[in-house]
């Protein structure tokens, strides 16, 4: 480093470098600070959506029991903030309620729609597996094992084949249900009630 012998060359010195970078610097410290207030102010704004958000939830979720109007409200906040984890669990809650009073196709309706958003893999098949019983009670039987193809993970496995089982024995085709029932007790040994859908079909056939 230059040495400088006396004050008056090092304070020379720094006006010199101020003269020459100063600008540079006053820069870089504004964007800086600026990048900082921004990303503070992003995160601030981002927790307050997401609170809004979650209390916009509950009060849909509460209005869906408590008014006449529930269905169109929770409609609604699933319109407005499709790009939330909440409205998915807002249409799972209407599906529900649609089962509750036997409209199929509106709980239809919803859990495709959560199915074709879901991002996490296990809320993916879950849904997927709600939505192919639906469809069995709408006799839409080709559309159930569609539905409950396009479920790979072999920790739902016996589910999905107790489910075509389902289809299978709704649709008369005995042995293909026995198999898909048998398949299901296999993968899942401790279900007692698969097995009486299993007893169930030798005296469907008898």
């Amino acid at each position: 480093m230059e040495q400088f012998s006396t004050e008056e060359q090092q304070v020379e010195a720094i006006k010199q470098f101020w003269k020459e970078n100063g600008v540079a610097i006053v820069i870089g410290a504004v964007i800086g600070l600026g990048g900082l207030w921004g990303w503070r102010y992003y995160n601030e704004q981002a927790i307050q959506a997401k609170e809004a958000t979650s209390k916009g939830y509950e009060q849909v979720i509460t209005a869906l029991d408590a008014s006449d109007d529930g269905f169109s409200k929770v409609s609604q906040f699933i319109e407005a903030n499709n790009d939330s984890s909440y409205s998915l669990f807002a249409a799972l809650q209407l599906a529900k309620k649609a089962v509750d009073v036997k409209d199929y196709a509106e709980a239809a309706k919803q859990l495709t729609w959560a199915n074709n958003h879901a991002t996490d893999t296990n809320l993916k098949n879950i849904v997927g597996l709600r939505l192919a019983r639906i469809q069995i009670q709408q006799q839409q039987y080709d559309e159930a094992l569609a539905t409950l193809d396009g479920i790979n993970d072999e920790s739902f496995a016996a589910n999905v084949a107790e489910v075509k089982g389902d289809v299978y024995s709704r649709q008369g085709k005995i042995d293909q249900a026995r198999a898909a029932y048998s398949l299901a007790i296999e993968k899942n040994a401790g279900s007692p009630l698969l097995q009486v859908k299993l007893d169930n079909l030798a005296a469907v056939s008898a």
